[in-house]
């Protein structure tokens, strides 16, 4: 009796103390998460707060006269580039130096793809897997290990992975410095001037530093390369085992442009970077109507760098165009010298010896046309079949240039092409092009000509001499043979029968 009503009673304590227990619990959880949510949601507000105040930041081209006006973003630079040209469509603080997270890989594997061969072997050593940042991107590689370079470019473009990124710094630099040496060379080769590289991932240092304006014309040169281009637009990227890596696994892509969740036609492909001092970077490429532009985003807020992106892609394609230069030009003077300009070429219907390129073309906003557009010329020409180049502005920003060629062949006679080539050209419509004569061609050809004939006239004359000179060899030795008989002749005694006995 006394045992049954103690259990009820411990049951009761213990009932109690579990209450006591769960409740301190709870105020400790709260206190806890409660105060770190608040903390957290406090953080993202002034976050967010400070991309809405980074909208009223000026945007340089819309400072611009008669230029279409682009779109106010959140993000601390931005930028819209002609991929061909390099003609700056859009920019906000261009050339402000800022971090670049992973968008650094694009100039990793650009230098990787031009210094290696695709199924060379990359092994990653221990540096390479263990100096990375605990929790970033990675594809689980152990030391020894090792992946062609075709896959791990895949890693480091699809996947982001910074530990492939290390591994083929090493591969190609020799280690992570040398390389880094490497990508600062390469940068100021491509005309950056805003960037200095300490590593090949992006990972943060205050030293790893780049701008808007740097990230594009890299991009320019990454996106010349098809096989990069093609990686960088890769959704997933199965890899496989083998005697080098045991694992089976796939890798997706950050860019969700790339993978349709931020639907948009025509792109080519991309890089995403984050880091907690860069904020949400990104470098997209796509293409509509003839023309291929660039954009890169710096220090936004997710998911506003991929809505930035398409705002911006999307003021490109709407208000500006492709204008080709040989289309529209109709007169040109070379150095305000009227000697290279006539109504009439001096070979009849030929071919005209110097002319406008036809592949140059300009990107003009569709408000303007080509006579708005201000004009210079360079002789400094860096193509040898280049005369010179003239270079295009609209209201003093440059929209690109035509260069003046000089043509590799001509309908009427070229001195420096064989006769069997200019009867088989077919004759071109006449146009009503400006002709520029190449004189200096002309002159030369005519004096080899008579070159030819001086010598010609030359040999003549000394097969002939040779000729004449024999002639009168022979002739004087039968004079002389004949002149001796004759002598001879005339001093012969004939016998006399009275010297002889009969």
């Amino acid at each position: 009796m006394v045992f049954i009503m103690k259990l009820p009673l411990k049951k009761k304590k213990f009932k109690h103390k579990t209450k006591i227990l769960a409740f301190s619990l709870y105020i400790l959880t709260y206190a806890f998460f409660g105060c770190g949510n608040r903390s957290y949601a406090a953080s993202m507000d002034a976050l967010t707060q400070a991309a809405e105040d980074r909208k009223s930041l000026p945007v340089e081209s819309n400072e611009i006269e008669n230029w279409p006006n682009g779109p106010l973003i959140g993000a601390e630079s931005a930028i819209v580039m002609e991929a061909e040209t390099g003609i700056i469509l859009y920019s906000k603080n261009i050339h402000e130096q800022l971090y670049p997270a992973s968008t650094t890989k694009i100039l990793t594997c650009l230098i990787a793809a031009e210094n290696s061969s695709l199924d060379e072997m990359v092994t990653f050593s221990q540096e390479a897997v263990f100096s990375v940042t605990p929790g970033g991107s990675h594809m689980g590689m152990d030391v020894g290990e090792a992946l062609t370079m075709e896959e791990a470019l895949y890693g480091v473009l699809v996947g982001s992975a910074n530990e492939t990124a290390n591994a083929v710094a090493e591969h190609v630099g020799g280690s992570i410095e040398g390389f880094s040496d490497l990508m600062n060379k390469r940068a100021a080769e491509l005309g950056c001037t805003d960037s200095h590289f300490v590593n090949p991932n992006g990972l943060h240092d205050d030293n790893h530093y780049t701008s808007a304006y740097d990230l594009a014309v890299i991009a320019q040169a990454f996106y010349q390369n098809e096989l990069l281009a093609k990686m960088s637009n890769t959704p997933t990227r199965h890899f496989e085992p083998t005697d080098t890596q045991p694992d089976d696994f796939i890798l997706r892509t950050h860019h969700r442009m790339v993978t349709g969740e931020f639907s948009y036609d025509g792109v080519l492909g991309g890089k995403t970077g984050y880091t907690d001092n860069a904020r949400q970077t990104l470098v997209t490429c796509a293409e509509q109507n003839g023309m291929k532009l660039i954009c890169v985003v710096m220090k936004e807020e997710s998911p506003n760098q991929f809505t930035d992106t398409i705002d911006l892609l999307n003021y490109g394609f709407s208000n500006f165009e492709v204008v080709n230069v040989s289309e529209n030009e109709t007169k040109y003077n070379i150095d305000n010298a009227d000697f290279f300009q006539t109504e009439n070429d001096i070979f009849g219907n030929s071919k005209p010896i110097l002319s406008l390129n036809k592949g140059s073309y300009l990107i003009l906003p569709k408000t303007a046309s080509f006579e708005d557009l201000q004009s210079s010329i360079s002789y400094e020409a860096q193509n040898e079949n280049h005369l010179a180049v003239i270079d295009y502005t609209y209201n003093g920003i440059y929209v690109g240039s035509a260069s003046i060629d000089v043509a590799a062949s001509v309908s009427s006679y070229d001195f420096d092409s064989p006769a069997e080539s200019i009867a088989e050209e077919e004759e071109p419509e006449p146009k009503e092009n400006i002709i520029f004569v190449n004189v200096k061609k002309v002159l030369l050809g005519v004096l080899a000509a008579a070159g030819i004939l001086i010598m010609i006239f030359v040999i003549r004359s000394l097969i002939q001499n040779y000729s004449f000179a024999g002639r009168r060899r022979y002739k004087a030795r039968y004079n002389k043979r004949t002149r001796y008989r004759y002598k001879r002749g005339r001093n012969i005694q004939l016998p006399r029968y009275d010297d002889y006995d009969l």
